[in-house]
């Protein structure tokens, strides 16, 4: 079975053979059952090797869980993985969203991708089709170093290890430590330099770009990123840049385009252009933000970062992957995962601010991701991974640190008490532990543990943890089971139990499976008491929920920000639910940002529009999406909390107030924009012309509707308003 499982994945995948990579790790035992550790570079065909695990473990009636970091390289791995085997009688299915749910009918699924966060939802959701889990697919499994991925992909695989114990594989890039990674997991180490073209890593100083493997490249030193363009184009191939900032991904896509479009075919440009008007007109009203990324498009560019809409960044992508798009400039996040390689990339920035550290070089494992997507195995006989030195000492570092050194070794981020946190809580409400011994157990089993071993200090904040979740009154503790329950115990046996038992109130419960933050959750209940005694308004409820840890970091507070700010403070004081530090104190630009938070949010209620928030807040529509799902979350867990405790009028506005964010409309177009097909622009025009109900819209003319929101569009809503003419409707 296993060998077939390698042959027909291979003839699937559309090769003969397997590559040295791939060879060690079924030489080390992938096939029968070993958990794994395999640490080679990108491209070197990692996921092939899981892809056979996977099948091979389908194929005994197991189910297999692949969990990534992003949920667009889940949606990429799903699409993937359901062209190649559903053909096989695979159900592949993917699960990123909604966090307060069981997603019930993956227990009919076969293969199941997810982020680690996800996975940890369903698990306190108390999924039964876990114990079905045969083998856990952990891709990209180095970012257990990140500091808000980490904790969370530690903590789940720890807790499949210990009550399910699935086959684990972990797939890195090269990292100095993978071995330590593997020993904790109970794994085979597999390490592999393969790759299935060569790539040259190259340093580019003053006029020349030196190479290993050993080659030189001559470049103009005033200009060394128009060179690095033509000479990209002159091979007709395409290039990566990787830069630091958001806006500086777009200032250097439109530089890069102006060396472009001179070389562009008349067809390339037709192309482009139809390209460039789908990106501009994923909005209803582009913003200044669509218009410079249409621009760059037709000259044969793009840049790419969080600021832009899903919709724009998959059609950027795609656009690169079939060659239309010559360059892209994008912020490193684009390395992570994503399968969009090129012939040559450019590190152009190798230093990045940090609020702590000011401007600091990149780490080498981020430089590792970003080389790694240089060359297309398909396409290219190698590839080309360019960094850019702006002085002699960032050149002599980067020869040093990047070129000739090695990745840094991964530390675990688990033992700060924000993210204990979280999932204390969590093990206690899903029943995972139930006393103090089998918390500390479990916590000794973390990666950090291994890694540090240092229980004592786990232990301290571990404590603190709980007497902080007894505070909150989420846990109860000291109430374990009574003798007549446990009669093979002695009294001593059962005293210690019960002092020592850790058990979740009702709202500790609901907390953990609304996946926020103890210390929210505790906050935004003393906020609905407040609300529900004194009141409150549009903004004051905003601000409950901006000044929570989920929703930072907060909007900056730019020059001229401060008078407005003030003034909105002054005219709101009376509703909101937090007195406001005293203007010298350290909390107060943290409040601040947080009324200029909840004041964006309201302002996008209020029917303002993608550019005027870019032109008034700074964000920019990719991140407005981002910031308004995680206050949609918020406002609903806010409503579930005030369910449980008889908060009856302050969740009655958080309802409104959240189903105009959903919608981005004021309170009067409600009962308009929940039709489908119809957004805050088309309801407003018709509420402008006299619509404002379902009743009137029931009653309108088909010729008036159809004159305010298009004939294809009329129709829709004529039917789902109940129209009594639904012949007239339905031939028109």
């Amino acid at each position: 079975m296993a060998s077939d499982a390698v042959s027909k994945v291979l003839e699937i995948s559309g090769y003969r053979e397997l590559n040295p990579a791939q060879r060690m790790a079924v030489d080390a035992g992938l096939l029968e059952g070993k958990s794994m550790v395999v640490a080679a570079p990108t491209a070197s065909g990692k996921t092939l090797i899981a892809e056979m695990a996977a099948l091979n473990v389908i194929r005994k009636n197991k189910k297999v869980v692949y969990i990534v970091p992003l949920k667009a390289l889940a949606a990429e791995k799903h699409d993937e993985f359901r062209e190649k085997y559903e053909k096989l009688g695979i159900r592949v299915a993917v699960s990123s969203g909604d966090l307060d749910s069981s997603d019930p009918w993956l227990a009919s699924k076969d293969l199941i991708i997810a982020t680690s966060e996800k996975l940890d939802s369903l698990m306190r959701h108390g999924i039964e089709w876990i114990n079905d889990v045969g083998l856990v697919i952990a891709d990209e499994i180095h970012l257990l170093d990140s500091a808000n991925r980490g904790p969370t992909l530690e903590v789940t695989l720890t807790r499949l290890r210990q009550f399910v114990n699935p086959q684990i594989l972990g797939l890195s890039a090269t990292i100095s430590n993978y071995k330590e990674l593997a020993e904790w997991l109970g794994a085979e180490a597999v390490k592999s330099d393969y790759r299935p073209i060569t790539l040259y890593r190259g340093l580019c100083f003053d006029d020349a770009i030196d190479f290993i493997p050993q080659k030189k490249m001559g470049v103009n030193p005033a200009n060394p990123v128009k060179s690095l363009v033509s000479s990209t184009l002159d091979k007709e191939k395409q290039i990566l840049f990787f830069v630091s900032t958001r806006r500086s991904t777009q200032s250097a896509a439109e530089k890069i385009g102006s060396y472009v479009t001179q070389r562009l075919k008349p067809v390339e440009k037709q192309q482009l252009e139809e390209i460039a008007q789908r990106a501009e007109g994923v909005l209803e009203h582009p913003t200044q933000q669509c218009r410079r990324l249409g621009d760059c498009i037709r000259k044969g560019t793009a840049f790419h970062h969080a600021g832009l809409t899903s919709k724009q960044r998959k059609l950027i992508e795609g656009a690169f992957r079939e060659g239309h798009i010559k360059a892209i400039a994008a912020t490193p996040t684009l390395a992570m995962g994503m399968n969009l390689p090129a012939f040559r990339t450019v590190v152009r920035d190798l230093k990045r601010f940090s609020s702590f550290r000011g401007m600091d070089y990149l780490p080498a494992l981020e430089i590792e991701q970003m080389s790694g997507r240089a060359g297309r195995p398909k396409y290219d006989e190698y590839g080309e991974a360019i960094l850019i030195a702006k002085n002699r000492q960032e050149a002599d570092y980067a020869w040093q640190n990047y070129i000739n050194g090695e990745p840094e070794k991964i530390y675990s981020k688990l033992g700060v008490e924000p993210v204990l946190r979280m999932h204390v809580m969590s093990l206690i409400a899903s029943g995972a532990v139930s006393t103090r011994k089998e918390l500390f157990d479990f916590f000794a089993k973390t990666f950090h543990a291994f890694q540090y071993r240092d229980m004592e200090q786990l232990k301290r904040n571990l404590e603190r943890v709980l007497e902080l979740l007894k505070e909150y009154k989420f846990i109860d503790t000291g109430k374990g089971p009574s003798q007549e329950t446990c009669p093979f115990k002695t009294g001593l046996e059962v005293a210690e139990e019960e002092s020592n038992s850790l058990t979740a109130t009702r709202i500790g419960k609901r907390v953990s499976e609304l996946y926020i933050d103890p210390l929210t959750a505790h906050m935004l209940i003393k906020r609905l008491e407040k609300m529900d005694s004194k009141g409150t308004t549009d903004l004051g409820m905003l601000h409950a929920i901006a000044d929570t840890i989920e929703m930072r970091p907060l909007l900056h507070i730019r020059k001229g920000d401060l008078e407005t700010l003030n003034d909105v403070m002054e005219r709101h004081m009376d509703s909101l639910v937090e007195h406001p530090p005293e203007p010298w104190d350290m909390e107060y630009d943290e409040f601040l940002r947080a009324i200029k938070t909840a004041g964006m949010l309201l302002s996008w209620a209020e029917e303002s529009g993608e550019e005027e928030i870019l032109q008034n807040y700074g964000v920019t529509p990719g991140e407005l999406r981002a910031r308004l799902e995680r206050a949609d979350w918020l406002l609903y867990a806010s409503q579930e909390l005030g369910l449980l405790l008889n908060h009856a009028d302050a969740i009655k506005g958080m309802r409104k107030i959240r189903v105009r964010l959903k919608y981005g409309v004021r309170e009067e177009l409600l009962p308009l924009v929940r039709l489908k097909g119809i957004g805050r622009v088309k309801s407003r025009a018709l509420f402008h012309s006299g619509i404002k109900s379902l009743s009137q819209l029931k009653k309108a003319p088909m010729e008036t509707v159809e004159r305010l929101v298009g004939p294809k569009t009329a129709r829709s809503i004529k039917e789902q308003a109940g129209d009594d003419n639904k012949k007239a409707v339905s031939e028109y």
